[in-house]
């Protein structure tokens, strides 16, 4: 295998969001790993073989590590292939995906998490880490074959957009995961309490004619998987939450010591019902978008640590599933290629700081997935993106390079423009 040329990235605002520092210099890039760092890192200094990129003041950091992408390979490729997600991931600055496993075929076969992993590395641009089926076929009735599946490759072991609503089949799913060292990772929802509703339950949906969730059905399987956790002292993380309710929970079982972390969905941190406007389908989502005081307390319980992840929850949807009546259409947006840009906006506003922000899309997922990404230190992959975090641009689905349009920011201003992507070493974005 050809060794590959050496890179050093010079003049660039370096921000390692393990150590939550941020330096002026260099980063000299060597065989996949970061060699050196710091304000040693110059062009005189470099090999003389090496490419130098001058970053001019723009930051360079560790590549995004996204929980939860819909890959749509295999069986659903008119919605997303593997080609056009990991483009789409790299375009955003998201160099690790960790794709559901709500496939056709389900991933609860070793062979389905084999043909990923082989399809990843033939043809996508950044890594990809297939999440497999904690229930057989994703039906919440029979426990997948966890040990075979792991040893196969999966990262971690979840249910898709459907929750396990029998409480015995997750205490045996989270005690089998236990016994295998592996993580657990759920989408609470009560789906028998939030009913035929729409979106979030209250005075917003009555004036709409809409019927609502009510947050209670994602607080009640938060505090059931909890006590589970507790139970069977496995490791758990609940993929998304969106209420205050959810977030009381998860600060008991922390303070507890449990093994448990959460995720937030960029759009539950950006976005609130109001936004819904005049029945934008696009918005649909699950969970549904909440009240704006519930929106903030989001935001502030991700910049005290209390929530540990961001994800896009990028979930394409084409336009026979979207384009319809806010009640009949399909939950999802796409989000891999607005993620940091939305991100960079609780930045701007002065609610969270860059490296905080940083922190929650790259090192602390990679930290729960057992991953050595998500640190811009000496030693580390070299899986880094250079980004300008004040250029303007402003969102045009019919450039993204995901196959489907469903933007909630559809025509939205936005700050935070990715130019270098690099993975293992190579740049795949320039």
């Amino acid at each position: 295998m050809p060794q590959m040329r050496p890179v050093a990235f010079l003049n660039a605002r370096l921000i390692d969001p393990a150590s939550g520092v941020e330096t002026a210099g260099g980063a000299l890039v060597i065989d996949g790993l970061i060699r050196d760092l710091g304000a040693g890192v110059t062009a005189a200094a470099s090999p003389t073989d090496a490419l130098a990129i001058d970053c001019a003041g723009d930051v360079l950091a560790p590549g995004l590590v996204d929980m939860r992408v819909f890959v749509g390979e295999p069986g659903q490729e008119h919605r997303e292939t593997i080609a056009t997600a990991s483009a789409a991931a790299a375009a955003g600055g998201v160099t690790t995906i960790v794709a559901t496993p709500d496939a056709r075929p389900v991933v609860d076969d070793p062979a389905v998490v084999d043909f990923l992993l082989r399809r990843a590395r033939d043809i996508g641009l950044v890594r990809l880490l297939p999440a497999a089926a904690l229930t057989k076929r994703l039906q919440g009735e029979e426990i997948a074959e966890i040990g075979l599946l792991k040893e196969a490759g999966a990262i971690a072991f979840g249910n898709g957009a459907r929750s396990i609503a029998n409480s015995q089949v997750m205490r045996r799913a989270m005690t089998y995961a236990r016994d295998y060292d592996a993580l657990v990772m759920h989408l609470p929802k009560d789906d028998a309490l939030a009913g035929e509703g729409v979106m979030n339950e209250g005075e917003l949906a009555t004036r709409l004619g809409l019927p609502g969730s009510p947050r209670e059905a994602e607080a009640v399987i938060v505090d059931r998987d909890l006590r589970l956790a507790a139970l069977t002292r496995s490791r758990y993380h609940a993929e998304m939450v969106s209420t205050t309710l959810s977030l009381e929970a998860i600060r008991r079982a922390k303070e507890a010591g449990l093994a448990v972390s959460c995720g937030v969905g960029i759009n539950h941190l950006t976005l609130n019902e109001s936004d819904i406007g005049d029945y934008r389908s696009y918005l649909k989502l699950s969970p549904p978008l909440r009240r704006e005081e519930e929106r903030s307390a989001l935001v502030e319980a991700l910049a005290e640590g209390l929530i540990d992840v961001i994800v896009s929850d990028h979930d394409p949807q084409d336009v026979e599933t979207k384009r319809l009546p806010f009640a009949d259409a399909a939950d999802g947006s796409i989000g891999l290629e607005t993620l940091l840009s939305a991100g960079l906006r609780l930045v701007a506003a002065d609610r969270l700081s860059l490296p905080s922000l940083l922190a929650a899309l790259s090192y602390r997922p990679a930290k729960i997935l057992g991953l050595p990404q998500g640190r811009l230190a000496r030693g580390a992959p070299a899986d880094l993106i250079r980004f300008d975090p004040h250029e303007p641009w402003v969102v045009d689905p019919t450039r993204f390079l995901s196959r489907c349009r469903n933007t909630p920011f559809d025509e939205a201003k936005m700050e935070g423009r990715v130019k270098t992507v690099m993975v293992a070493g190579a740049i795949v974005k320039d």
